[in-house]
């Protein structure tokens, strides 16, 4: 196992984190299981903050227990504070998987320092960020220390390695530009160099800034016009704008630093593990430590916020996304994904009023309102939604491909507030925009059917919707309600199954198949559909009515409402 992930592993608990192992190595002491076990039930719980105030008391109880230590140096850690990972790195050394924490927090800490020396002497040693990181981190420290053409010679050392050529040729492209060689860094970033190198939004900011430098300003906004009409990132858009509208570039601000380049080595890293599955852990590690060597690496604390946020860690994701400072490009989707976190951690007034103060912060950005939308869309507050939504559309391009989503969340609130001619106007302007949308295809499809008119449509609708996405238990529900609605009962029991095999516990898709086999009359399977909707407690109207279909048989209740069950 390579020195980074031995960290790892000391951390999600092999046979290092046992508990059986821990105490066997300890002295007694008052408090040391408990507190021990607390701590290792946070950490696997995700819980850093509890994590290391427990494993700081378990060391108090026995200071010289180096998994302890370890332990409690990766909470510190996690959370991004390393000067305290740091003070309690001496208690780790002698501990095989501790020790490796340990070197990473004094690396970190070298490195932001400035002390460039002492780092490098630690990935000489092996005692710095682990494989991934040392071969590039130490071509920057090189660079730090005027050595250009040692960092050049290291950045193709490391491009040597085949899993990380792309990433060593970028990391070469900053450095390039860093020293203001910009037609060299265009030559790597644009590929025409070594080849095509892997285009983030990083990549994409990075070389946009280059080629204003160059005075290629056009192209620079070209470059970001096509990355935003696919992906309307709200960092990218601001450089637009200034880019677009300012007289003169600034300078060339994106690495500049020895600093600077490491923690981007340790962002992407974090990056390439989180897209690679790696769950948790290390990316949030190494994210930290981006943070942690250049505290204004505003991408790495979203990084970080969106890992904690995907972990159930509500309060340090909106912590995370608070450090953003204002005068980031990050700051308006930082605060867009911390009230997200506020959002999920129950504080929904607070969330939907941090939006508002964004929106009259700074008016006119479609990303902030459209988030708004969100929020109260999944509070019901669907009235004051289609306002916030109205205004994302109004201070955006609404002719980009990406908007089918603002027309599509809006018409959902219009049908949620019985108001179906702007809401059919949407979700058709959606499927203008995106016309092999599932989701828009689906919900057209369905409302029409609902409303017994342009049936031929709906189906048609409704069957591109499920070849664009067959394992959707949802949408496949759909195609068999359409069929039974149109009367075709024998067509509509292939789909509905399928639908309860995609989704087993959904009330809504057993009712329905229970509907159908009652159609072609399979009388018991569908009383026994009914009791297994019933089973995963339905909405009250929903839970009664199959009640009365159990008491008294499907035609009885479809007399009693007026209808035969079909639409023909």
């Amino acid at each position: 196992m390579p020195r980074a992930f031995a960290a790892f592993a000391l951390y999600i608990g092999t046979t290092l984190l046992s508990p059986a192992a821990v105490l066997a190595q300890a002295e007694p002491g008052p408090g040391l299981s408990g507190a021990y076990l607390a701590g290792r039930a946070a950490a696997l719980d995700g819980d850093q903050r509890a994590a290391a105030r427990f494993f700081e008391r378990a060391l108090i109880a026995d200071p010289g227990n180096g998994l302890i230590a370890g332990n409690a140096i990766y909470a510190w850690a996690a959370m991004g504070d390393w000067a305290r990972a740091a003070e309690l790195a001496d208690a780790a050394d002698d501990t095989p998987g501790a020790r490796e924490l340990a070197d990473l927090a004094r690396f970190v800490l070298a490195v932001r320092s400035g002390n460039f020396a002492e780092a490098a002497e630690a990935i000489a040693a092996q005692q710095a960020g682990g494989p991934l990181i040392d071969g590039l981190a130490d071509a920057w420290l090189r660079f730090g220390g005027g050595d250009m053409t040692g960092a050049v010679a290291a950045f193709e050392a490391v491009a040597e390695e085949p899993t990380l050529a792309n990433l060593a040729r970028t990391h070469l492209g900053y450095a390039r530009a860093a020293v203001g060689d910009f037609e060299g860094a265009d030559l790597i970033l644009s590929g025409e160099a070594f080849g095509l190198v892997t285009m983030t939004e990083r990549t994409i900011r990075a070389r946009a800034e280059i080629l204003a430098q160059l005075d290629r300003r056009d192209e620079a906004v070209a470059l970001l016009t096509r990355f935003t009409d696919a992906v309307p990132d709200p960092s990218i858009l601001a450089l637009q704008a200034r880019l677009t509208t300012e007289t003169a570039p600034r300078p060339y601000a994106f690495i500049t630093t020895a600093q600077q380049g490491v923690a981007e080595v340790f962002f992407s890293v974090a990056r390439a593990l989180e897209a690679d599955g790696q769950a948790g852990g290390l990316p949030v590690l190494y994210g930290q430590a981006a943070r942690g060597i250049d505290p204004d690496h505003g991408q790495a604390a979203m990084f970080v916020a969106r890992m904690f946020l995907e972990q159930g860690q509500h309060e340090l994701a909106a912590e995370s996304f608070a450090t953003v400072p204002p005068d980031s490009d990050n700051y308006v989707e930082a605060q867009a994904g911390r009230a997200e976190a506020l959002y999920e951690a129950g504080a929904a007034d607070e969330a939907i009023a941090l939006l508002r103060a964004v929106t009259a912060e700074r008016p006119g950005l479609s990303s902030i309102y459209a988030a708004l939308g969100d929020l109260l869309r999944r509070e019901d507050r669907c009235g004051e939604a289609i306002e916030a939504y109205s205004e994302a559309i109004d201070a955006m391009d609404d002719s980009q491909e990406s908007a089918w989503f603002l027309f599509y969340t809006r018409a959902i609130c219009y049908e949620q507030t019985d108001n179906w001619p702007p809401a059919e106007a949407d979700f058709r302007r959606a499927l203008e925009l995106n016309p092999e949308q599932p989701n828009v295809l689906n919900y057209l499809g369905y409302s029409l059917v609902e409303q017994r008119r342009n049936f031929d449509e709906a189906l048609d609708m409704i069957e591109r919707a499920v070849a664009g996405r067959p394992d959707s238990g949802y949408i496949t529900d759909s195609l068999g309600w359409v069929l039974y609605r149109l009367g075709r009962f024998e067509e509509a029991v292939a789909p509905m199954e399928r639908a309860v095999e995609l989704a087993p516990y959904e009330p809504i898709i057993l009712d329905h198949l229970g509907d159908v086999y009652w159609m072609v009359g399979r009388y018991r399977e569908a009383e026994f559909q009914w009791n297994r909707a019933l089973s995963f407690e339905p909405e009250p109207d929903v839970a009664d009515r199959i009640r009365r279909k159990l008491d008294m048989g499907l035609y009885e209740v479809l007399e009693a409402e007026g209808g035969v069950g079909a639409i023909q």
